[in-house]
């Protein structure tokens, strides 16, 4: 921090000119440019005093915000040595999940030059296995924080039934701008994805005027042939959605309008807080764990049917290479050329089939960004058969 002290050479070299004329002269010119100094010394002080606060401003940062349903914010920020545009990132981390996110999170981090801020959702249980996973390995020095998930939040917004409560976090998307306070815009990412492109590039993705949120159409030509199509339509909304129920026909939305899929999401978060985006999706909630408005052919998609009514043609895409998906379905491997996966920016292993399990497409793809559990409680099973 700089201090600015007047040149005293000029000040004397005014002294000196202004006693040239008349005794009285002399005293009243020199009243006033002593009145003058004065001023600008204030000034002066005033300025160096403004730098010192932001400079201590810089130095004591906020240690977080506290959400309303969680129960810790974790202090283990780390700070990140990169310069230039932070990209905010959230990711859930369930524990018997825990490899896949350290490898999405490695792979978005390794492929950037830019900061990326990872906030990390989970539950309880899960924070101590996560810290040391990530302190005792190349990840120790990315920029994080972990946020503790209060299932409690969904009492009533849900159905009973225990396969829906098995898996609280997936709701977490819907709480974007709660969770990231002092964020504009970010990103959330599913767990089973490998980020291949540079991050910064997706998230300078445009989103159109009033749109709270960019996905992936399920009717892309990057994706579209890689849909299991069997019980129902799965790229549509008839296939997500009961329109046989009132609530549903009085939205008078096209059956046959292409679905998207929510496992990557761009938000604006501005928009989604002018919006009431999280209270919309709360009420859809809400109302199907009265009515039972989703459709039976698609169980496990607890999460994407409220995304549907409320963005319903109001959101922006995202450019199909960069959310290439159906990795984890049946014959994946023989809908994708290896030369294709290796051009795709992000790959997507929705589906039954995950790449740390038994058998996945594509597997060696996400084992190069994967770092071993060093407590090693979690080991991808195809590893753990073959060490037999």
């Amino acid at each position: 921090m700089e201090i600015y002290i007047p040149n005293k050479n000029i000040i004397v070299l005014i002294f000196m000119r202004t006693c040239s004329y008349p005794a009285r002269r002399c005293v009243l010119v020199n009243v006033i440019i002593l009145v003058l100094l004065a001023v600008a010394f204030l000034i002066i002080i005033q300025r160096n005093l403004l730098n010192l606060s932001d400079f201590l401003r810089k130095e004591t940062p906020d240690s977080g915000v506290i959400l309303p349903f969680e129960s810790e914010l974790s202090q283990d920020i780390r700070p990140q040595i990169r310069s230039g545009v932070e990209v905010p990132v959230l990711i859930t981390a369930a524990e018997e999940r825990l490899g896949a996110v350290v490898a999405a999170m490695n792979s978005a981090y390794q492929n950037t030059k830019v900061n990326v801020a990872f906030t990390i959702v989970t539950l309880n249980y899960t924070v101590d296995h996560l810290k040391l996973w990530l302190s005792s390995t190349q990840l120790k020095n990315i920029k994080y924080k972990i946020v503790i998930f209060k299932p409690e939040l969904l009492n009533g917004k849900i159905s009973e039934d225990p396969q829906m409560r098995e898996k609280p976090l997936a709701f977490a998307r819907f709480y974007l701008p709660m969770f990231l306070p002092e964020a504009e815009k970010a990103i959330y990412l599913d767990d089973d994805v490998i980020v291949q492109g540079d991050i910064q590039e997706l998230y300078e993705t445009n989103l159109k005027p009033g749109h709270a949120a960019a996905f992936s159409d399920d009717c892309d030509s990057a994706s579209a042939k890689g849909i299991v199509r069997g019980a129902g339509n799965q790229n549509n909304y008839i296939g997500f959605l009961d329109f046989k129920k009132e609530a549903i026909k009085k939205l008078k939305m096209r059956a046959k309008t292409c679905s998207f899929n929510p496992g990557l999401i761009i938000a604006n978060l501005t928009e989604w807080k002018n919006q009431n985006i999280t209270q919309q999706l709360e009420h859809w909630m809400e109302l199907n764990a009265r009515e039972d408005l989703y459709s039976k052919t698609l169980g496990e998609s607890v999460t994407t049917p409220p995304l549907l009514i409320v963005f319903y043609k109001c959101h922006s895409t995202i450019d199909p290479m960069w959310h290439i998906r159906h990795l984890g379905t049946t014959g994946a491997g023989n809908r994708y050329s290896p030369q294709f996966v290796k051009a795709a920016k992000l790959l997507h292993w929705n589906g039954h089939y995950k790449p740390w399990g038994r058998t996945s497409s594509f597997a060696e793809v996400w084992d190069k960004w994967f770092i071993s559990d060093p407590t090693g409680k979690f080991t991808p099973v195809r590893r753990h058969i073959s060490n037999k």
